[in-house]
């Protein structure tokens, strides 16, 4: 009697474990299914999006789960399809109960991962294409690209760096917000004091007097500028490599500035 139930309970306990090892593997099956037709569907996309836009460059196709739709990244923006490509949605995703924007976060996840690629040491960037303005012993040292007729900047030359300790200041003349200030910022690389005329100019507004027809860098460093995607004025790079867009306040800058000497070695 002993024997056979035991043998019972071996034979409920085996096929209790088959069941679940059915199930465990049903599942994978169809999880690959899944992905398989995940994939197949973004490649559909992807040749539908060609065949439409055929200089599009389409960066990525991912599917969203429970939404019926697939995100696109074509040319560093965001838009959304359905799988057969027959609506192209050109705005924003809310998620309502917690009100999140999902396509604001996934910018700012793209544009990171973008910049992460676009990392570079503090000595690659263009320095001799710069003046300097230097602070206490000028130990610390940051990049600066600026417009000249860039209201933040402005702030930032006049409330923020006259404050700064102990720091060298490479200022790049990056001329992108009006048309006028392309031949201001070549005048200023034009004069004999550079860091007086922008100073004047931004500071006091007084327009430089040097003709914008000597050698200058400034085209060659919006060319630079625009493939490192600098997309506004001012952004500051850091001797750790690190990179910030937009003015600082100076407890902010000052922060940075150590925490970039201290994490340039490593």
């Amino acid at each position: 009697m002993f024997a056979i139930t035991t043998f019972k309970g071996h034979l409920i306990m085996q096929h209790r474990f088959l069941t679940r090892f059915f199930i465990a593997l049903g599942c994978i099956v169809m999880s690959s299914m899944a992905i398989t037709g995940a994939y197949a569907n973004s490649e559909k996309l992807r040749a539908a999006i060609k065949e439409k836009f055929p200089n599009a460059n389409v960066q990525s196709v991912t599917e969203m789960p429970g939404l019926g739709l697939y995100e696109l990244v074509i040319d560093g923006s965001i838009y959304y399809s359905d799988a057969d490509f027959k609506h192209l949605i050109d705005g924003s995703i809310i998620e309502v109960k917690s009100m999140r924007n999902v396509t604001a976060q996934r910018k700012q996840e793209i544009e990171a991962a973008e910049l992460k690629k676009l990392a570079m040491p503090f000595d690659d960037l263009p320095l001799a294409s710069a003046f300097k303005k230097v602070y206490g012993d000028g130990s610390r040292r940051m990049a600066y690209f600026a417009d000249p007729n860039c209201g933040y900047c402005k702030r930032f030359d006049q409330d923020t760096l006259p404050k700064l300790k102990n720091t060298t200041v490479y200022v790049f003349l990056y001329p992108i917000i009006t048309a006028q200030s392309v031949p201001t910022s070549k005048s200023i690389w034009c004069s004999a004091d550079r860091e007086k005329a922008w100073d004047d100019y931004v500071i006091r507004s007084v327009a430089p007097k040097a003709e914008p027809d000597c050698e200058n860098p400034v085209d060659d460093i919006l060319a630079f500028g625009y493939g490192k995607r600098i997309r506004g004025t001012p952004t500051l790079f850091f001797s750790d490599g690190s990179r910030v867009s937009g003015a600082l306040s100076l407890e902010q800058l000052e922060q940075r500035l150590d925490k970039a000497e201290k994490n340039k070695g490593g």
